[in-house]
């Protein structure tokens, strides 16, 4: 025997493949993308856009309204977090994600696809207070559950702030009433111009099981300030409810809108195109510490509105408007300086604010309101009284289109288990996937497409649309830019990579792939070659699986 004698470990040998006995091995898994995770409908955007990259145009929408029922006007009123968290943007520029959604929207009322079916009736009855997002996309989920629904809203029109509050250049009435029709079409009861003022009353009268109440917050905050024979005053909310009626009122050549918020913006440019020569915004602040999007802003100047920044309005005598020059401190809150400034104006809009009506709530036992004024749920969007529940802007929360529409979704998901004598549990969610755990070999610079608009001098004339959207050719492009964060797109990178023969095997389209453990040495080949981030590592010990003998 040789003085150097080699002993071997048997149990560190690989029998069935060369090399030693691997102690990780990978796996694929699937991750959360960022889109989805800041998405406050829950919608599978990565999942929508695979299918629209596959020219499966009618499943794609079909998946997309899984979550989200009203594509077309979310396709044009959502201020789409999901691109804002978009991986691509660390790349290039984000995936135009809404236009893709709005291209399906508009394609579904065109080609007139349907909502699905309701397969099972449960008998139970749900009363809806309040025709808007919120209640629009819960009675969509409970009737896909077999429940009876009736939206009942004191309005002529449904839509809530989406007909009264969202102007028509942003949200083209049409588009809002088709996909409210395809609501209807499914068996939701929608009765109109009835205000409901017992909620009680009216529940025990219907015989209704359950209630929601998604009424928002439309009732204006006042403005506290010396006025004197000063020309019209309008609360920002009551002055758009008038234009949703085709009642816009004309105000003057030079109207003051006071906020700093969406609506503040929109209130300035729907004032341009009532023929207002000049607009002015006041706001007591900078640019950077404005409730309104940048974009809206953007707009807002694009099209002729003055913003007065750090401007506090304090008293108006006439037609003069007087305002203390505010300056930020150390801690960037806005102080006044001591300076004041004064413009002339024939009339104001205020837009500071709304709350809720709290009228309606005063027949209704344990029905509790937060600091703020809202109303108080629990983790299952009841409120203290049994079997009412509450969400949008009724509730503390960002108020959008949006998220109402979620607040919509969860509340009929937990009004239906509650119905059912459950309670409703959400699923774990899977781990985030950033930037810098994606391994693009394949990265190029793909710019996103650019969105067409009408030109300023145009589009101040009317509430013709101002965003014209993608074409269909576009949206494909658009969703052909998504990284596919977390989730297996089929690419066969890993298949091309391994170095082990019959160790990753295909699965066919659709069904991605699985590995031959009895083959895989553990070498990591296919987690580096991997785009997406889909493989990971495990220790051996942790994968169920069992080497043949």
């Amino acid at each position: 025997m040789s003085a150097k004698q080699i002993v071997r470990n048997s149990a560190c040998l690989n029998t069935k493949s060369i090399g030693p006995k691997p102690k990780m091995l990978p796996v694929y898994k699937d991750y959360l993308p960022p889109c989805n995770q800041h998405c406050p409908t829950g919608n599978d955007i990565q999942g929508f856009l695979a299918l629209v990259r596959d020219l499966e145009f009618k499943k794609a929408w079909q998946k997309l309204v899984i979550n989200q029922p009203m594509p077309a006007i979310h396709g044009r009123v959502c201020y789409h977090p999901c691109e804002i968290s978009c991986n691509r943007a660390h790349t290039d520029s984000p995936v135009s994600i809404q236009q893709v959604e709005r291209m399906l929207g508009d394609l579904a009322i065109d080609q007139k696809w349907a909502y699905p079916t309701v397969n099972e009736e449960t008998n139970r009855k749900i009363l809806i207070i309040g025709a808007g997002s919120a209640g629009l996309a819960a009675a969509y989920h409970l009737r896909l559950a077999g429940h009876q629904v009736e939206i009942r809203d004191a309005n002529p029109h449904a839509g809530g702030m989406m007909n009264y509050g969202i102007p028509a250049y942003r949200l083209p009435r049409n588009i809002l009433q088709q996909e409210v029709e395809k609501i209807t079409d499914m068996g939701v009861k929608l009765t109109l111009n009835h205000k409901v003022t017992d909620i009680v009353a009216e529940k025990e009268q219907g015989e209704f099981d359950a209630v929601f109440l998604a009424i928002g917050a439309q009732i204006g905050r006042h403005l506290k300030i010396p006025m004197e024979d000063c020309g019209p005053i309008m609360e920002a909310t009551e002055y758009l409810n008038l234009v949703g009626n085709d009642q816009g009122p004309k105000l003057g050549k030079r109207i003051v809108v006071l906020g700093g918020g969406n609506t503040a913006m929109d209130t300035a440019r729907v004032a341009k195109r009532l023929g207002a020569e000049e607009v002015m915004v006041i706001f007591f602040s900078d640019r950077n510490h404005m409730t309104a999007h940048e974009f809206e802003a953007d707009e807002a100047e694009a099209e002729g509105v003055k913003i007065h920044w750090m401007r506090n309005l304090t008293s108006i005598h006439g037609t003069e408007f007087t305002m203390d020059i505010m300056a930020l401190d150390e801690n960037g809150d806005a102080k006044p300086t001591g300076e004041v400034e004064t413009l002339k104006a024939d009339a104001m809009v205020f837009a500071i604010g709304q709350d809720i009506e709290r009228q309606l709530l005063s027949g209704v036992e344990n029905v509790e309101l937060t600091p703020d004024g809202c109303i108080k749920v629990n983790e299952y969007m009841m409120t203290g009284h049994e079997g009412i529940f509450a969400g949008g802007d009724m509730i503390s929360s960002s108020r959008s289109v949006t998220t109402s529409t979620g607040h919509g979704k969860k509340a009929a998901r937990n009004i239906d288990a509650w119905l059912r004598g459950g309670v409703y549990l959400t699923e774990e969610k899977h781990q985030v996937v950033t930037h810098d755990m994606l391994q693009l070999w394949y990265e190029i610079d793909s710019n996103r497409n650019p969105i067409n608009e009408v030109a300023v001098a145009e589009r101040v004339k009317d509430f013709t649309e101002v965003v014209q959207g993608l074409t269909m050719d576009q949206a494909v492009y658009e969703a052909t830019r998504c990284y596919s964060c977390g989730n297996c797109f089929e690419c066969d990178g890993c298949y091309g990579a391994c170095p082990e023969q019959g160790a990753i095997i295909k699965l066919g389209k659709g069904n991605r792939y699985k590995f031959d453990y009895e083959k895989c040495t553990g070498c990591q080949a296919c987690v580096n070659q991997c785009p997406c981030h889909a493989i990971a590592m495990s220790p051996v010990s942790d994968i169920p699986f069992t080497l043949k003998k």
